[in-house]
């Protein structure tokens, strides 16, 4: 590794999850968001990162990706900076309460495969605040270097819904005709603790229906990046690609969902036709 730019910080070890969640609970209450709002300015950099292969391999289990292949699979880089960006996000500098935060979009541009047995640099930084229809966006970006090259690269954004004065992003544009069905998945109500076990992501909304219930949810709900990840694992993705996903509304454990695609596009869908989340992939 490089020195790292100036405003950089080092970090000896990837941050542990528990406290980061806890700290950004606590923290929650003090914060008042808002697009014009400061923001931290330092970009956090884990130098000589690895996967765990016996993490990767449930990982490519509960997503559906082929075991023991000689690549990262292209949403699991997301997985290694995620303790790094929540570190950011449970800062008392940050500006957005961590709980109720949602995950709202991810854009990834993989430049080449990474190899699953690599050592890589990874940075994560806070990109910036945005207005939006029902409260106050933050992008937060993630990047894995190896040998300096950058290899892989993504923009995740995330949302704290709150009173807005008007100033706003459009909303989206109405649905596109659905896409034609492919597969029909049965989700198990164990779905988010064994999604959690692989991705270190341990968010009790994810975890057992009690505690869904205290954030205001009927029933636990799936990780969004595993609706992500089992999409792009059935749909299938060149070495060099672009991915851009949305995630539209949470899905329910138990449940059944509906995965469609066509030329190059897909989504996840509902019993009830409900759109869950919409995503493209394109070669790089």
């Amino acid at each position: 590794m490089t020195a790292a730019p100036a405003g950089s910080r080092v970090l000896t070890a990837p941050p542990s999850l528990p406290p980061l969640l806890a700290r950004g609970a606590l923290l929650s209450p003090f914060k008042r968001p808002g697009p014009d709002a400061e923001f931290p300015r330092t970009r956090l950099v884990l130098p000589g990162v690895r996967a765990d292969l016996a993490r990767l391999a449930a990982y490519e289990r509960v997503c559906g990706f082929p075991a023991g292949a000689d690549a990262l699979p292209v949403t699991y880089p997301h997985v290694l900076g995620f303790p790094a960006a929540m570190r950011l996000m449970s800062g008392r500098d940050f500006p957005l309460p961590l709980l109720g935060l949602v995950h709202t979009s991810i854009a990834i541009t993989r430049y080449r495969a990474p190899a699953a047995s690599g050592a890589y640099d990874l940075t994560v930084y806070v990109e910036g605040l945005a207005p939006h229809r029902r409260g106050t966006e933050a992008a937060v970006v993630t990047e894995l270097r190896c040998a300096d090259a950058l290899v892989w690269e993504s923009r995740s954004t995330y949302l704290a819904r709150h009173r807005t004065s008007g100033r706003a992003a459009p909303p989206p544009a109405g649905d596109r005709e659905p896409l034609p069905a492919v597969a029909r998945w049965r989700l198990g109500p164990d779905l988010g603790r064994r999604y959690g076990a692989a991705s270190g992501d341990r968010n009790p909304i994810h975890l057992h229906p009690l505690t869904a219930r205290l954030f205001g949810f009927p029933r636990a709900i799936a990780h969004g990046m595993w609706t992500a990840a089992r999409c792009l694992a059935a749909h299938g993705t060149p070495d060099a690609v672009t991915v851009r996903v949305d995630f539209r509304a949470p899905v329910l454990l138990p449940g059944t969902v509906t995965y469609a695609a066509r030329d190059g596009r897909f989504e996840l869908r509902g019993e009830d036709g409900r759109l869950h989340l919409g995503g493209e992939v394109r070669p790089a």
